[in-house]
């Protein structure tokens, strides 16, 4: 009888533990999680998941009819081609810019091309493949608006708006304007809102990000046109997945020398007016 009872809780025992095996020990569903790097994913799965925006146009924007659209998304679609998988094997992620560098260490994506700015700081938790663009921040004032002529000009009450986890924000009332009252929101999409309406003076982000918005809103935006940064956009991943790196940048220089790259730039971001830059050299 007490060797029947030990025999059961050896069973459950012996049970539990292949369960727990089996729901710790491999790749998750989208393959982003696991001790593989994302070349060795990308060729065994043949799924990505990759972040990118889905609320700026030219750049990466969520259509009406649930498709994706923009440079990022180009540039994203030609690197994961590069790794061996089809546009049909990529499920897209909404990346946040708060939320890039915990959906990058959760494994929750393979990689994320979201306007997404190369620091000391963010390397310190992520890598970046690139640079793949260079964009340099700039302001976005109403139409009818003749005061703010550059950093410098947001004095007094100026209202200037950004989106949380940016830097461009932080960076203005750093350098030029202490007295600037920053206001932060989840989406760019919520200061477009905001500046149309009046709640803020200003909107500052990167130039070619600011274009877009200025493009869908004809007579009433535009772009002050007075960059004052050196903004480098890399491919965040995994920290230290060196093979995942050298393999983007690979697929970066590929789409910059086969005319993919301007190509891209030319249809997503060339009706606005934004003149098209020569492409960056990738960091080594």
């Amino acid at each position: 009888m007490r060797l029947n009872r030990v025999l059961q809780v050896g069973a459950v025992v012996m049970a539990a533990g292949l369960a727990l095996t089996a729901c710790g020990g491999g790749s998750g569903s989208n393959g982003a999680s696991g001790d593989k790097n994302l070349v060795q994913r990308a060729k065994d799965n043949k799924k990505l998941t990759i972040g990118i925006k889905f609320d700026q146009p030219g750049l990466g924007l969520k259509k009406p009819d649930g498709t994706y659209a923009g440079f990022d998304v180009d540039v994203a679609k030609y690197i994961a081609k590069q790794l061996g998988v089809d546009e049909s094997g990529i499920t897209w992620k909404e990346a946040q810019s708060a939320q890039r560098e915990d959906l990058i260490k959760k494994g929750e994506v393979d990689f994320i091309v979201a306007t997404y700015s190369i620091t000391d700081k963010r390397k310190n938790e992520v890598s970046f493949g690139g640079p793949y663009f260079v964009a340099h921040q700039d302001l976005l004032v109403r139409q009818d608006n003749t005061d703010i002529t550059g950093p410098e000009s947001l004095t007094g009450n100026k209202k200037l708006c950004s989106v949380k986890g940016s830097t461009p924000a932080q960076n203005v009332k750093t350098k030029y304007a202490k007295e600037v009252q920053l206001q932060e929101v989840g989406k760019y999409t919520d200061c477009v809102t905001a500046l149309l309406n009046g709640t803020v003076d200003a909107m500052t982000t990167d130039d070619v990000i600011l274009a877009g918005y200025a493009a869908q809103q004809p007579g009433k935006l535009k772009l002050v046109g007075k960059g004052f940064t050196d903004e480098n956009y890399g491919v965040g991943l995994k920290k230290d997945d060196a093979d995942g790196k050298a393999a983007i940048n690979k697929a970066i220089q590929a789409m910059e020398q086969d005319g993919s790259w301007e190509k891209a730039l030319q249809t997503n971001v060339g009706p606005s007016g934004y003149k098209i830059p020569a492409a960056p050299a990738i960091a080594q």
